[in-house]
């Protein structure tokens, strides 16, 4: 174990554990409804807009984080409504909206000279990118997410189940799509600089999924889902010190794994 201390020698290791545990418990809670509304492919939507956001940041000299963050949650909105418009189909905007943003950003980098951008470091992530701010962070939204999940659990299982039924009984349904928006939206741009925008996406489907293959109670599923989602990391985080890996790869891969033993040990039990 003399390894894992070492690990932990590092502050930006440290760092890195910290804010990927938070920001993987934030991602397991919101994908859990996202995944069952089947509206899993926002985030890879998200996911792509915060790049193309990080890079004019960058380019423009501004603060990328404090640019993406309203481009992002803006662009959530604009999805949101079009996966709710039956007349327009909402998968092919949210095609549409990755490919722009992830050309847009790609454009932005390419035609700027002078300015040094690690454009993997986008893509795919970089611990070393990772610092306490983006701790801070990450631990004040995955509290508002815990306590969003504490008070509203009702709320949320009959949005994610009936969102007509919810709506009949009185529950403000434009208001809580509203508010996991947002959040998915800080998950994304706060997930962005540890596993990139091309991967990101991933923390939010894996773990629903394979927790899924184990109980089908709401409430199991988003437990067991944030349980997958933290040891998960923790071993690619682990796995990729070891053999010098790109983290949010490993992470990915761990995650991959773990689905596919998940459906055999189910197909097994059946």
């Amino acid at each position: 174990m003399t390894w894992f201390f070492e690990m932990l020698s590092y502050s930006f290791m440290q760092r890195a554990l910290i804010a990927g545990l938070l920001i993987s418990i934030c991602a397991a809670l919101v994908g859990v409804s996202l995944v069952l509304r089947k509206n899993s492919m926002i985030g890879d939507g998200l996911s792509h807009t915060a790049f193309g956001a990080f890079a004019i940041a960058t380019v423009l000299n501004f603060a990328p984080l404090w640019f993406a963050v309203p481009v992002v949650v803006i662009a959530s909105f604009f999805v949101l409504k079009m996966s709710g418009n039956k007349k327009s189909n909402g998968d092919a905007m949210v095609a549409l909206l990755s490919a722009s943003s992830l050309a847009v950003g790609c454009m932005a980098i390419s035609l700027t000279k002078g300015v040094n951008i690690d454009l993997n470091s986008y893509l795919f992530g970089s611990v070393l990118s990772i610092g306490w701010s983006d701790v801070w962070l990450s631990l004040i939204l995955v509290i508002a997410v815990v306590l969003l999940y504490i008070f509203a659990h009702n709320r949320i299982f009959a949005i994610t189940f009936d969102e007509d039924f919810a709506k009949a009984i009185g529950i403000k349904t434009d208001l809580y799509d509203a508010i996991f928006a947002v959040i998915c939206s800080l998950v994304v741009v706060f997930g962005i600089r540890l596993l990139g925008a091309l991967l990101i996406s991933s923390l939010i489907i894996f773990p629903t999924l394979i927790a899924m293959q184990f109980s089908k109670s709401f409430g199991r599923v988003v437990i067991a889902s944030v349980l997958f989602s933290v040891v998960n990391f923790i071993l690619g985080l682990v796995i990729s010190y070891l053999i010098a890996s790109p983290t949010g790869a490993t992470v990915v891969v761990v995650n991959l794994a773990a689905l596919i033993i998940a459906r055999i040990v189910r197909a097994i039990r059946q």
